[in-house]
């Protein structure tokens, strides 16, 4: 998967590297098939002083974002995972129902005699 970083109005050091991509990362266990991550890691210096990260998860069928802005840049990533992780999870599960779904419907047209198309 490629990771691709894009700081506003920040200074992306090492460690912020290396933490974003350890928890994009930690993604690929929940879903194998992630093409590549965007990640934008905005600082609004002006009203708030808060940290916004916005992500989009490029995979096969429609793409998924995420976005969560926080006063810590460390507590905005690690919700912004959260969010992706359940959005994760509820796709793979949806994608499992209906695998099965289609499974049982297979089973109940040789039951009944019709040949598969």
């Amino acid at each position: 998967m490629q990771i691709h970083l894009s700081p506003r109005h920040l200074t992306l050091t090492a460690s912020i590297h290396s933490y974003v991509a350890e928890k994009i990362g930690h993604l690929e266990q929940l879903a194998d098939h992630i093409i590549a991550a965007h990640v934008v890691l905005m600082h609004d210096e002006n009203k708030t002083k808060k940290h916004t990260v916005k992500v989009h998860l490029a995979v096969a069928g429609p793409d998924i974002h995420a976005e969560d802005t926080e006063d810590d840049l460390y507590a905005a990533i690690d919700k912004v995972v959260a969010k992706l992780s359940m959005q994760l999870r509820k796709r793979k599960t949806k994608i499992a129902s209906h695998k099965k779904h289609l499974t049982q419907l297979a089973a109940e047209g040789r039951k009944r005699g019709y040949k598969r198309l």
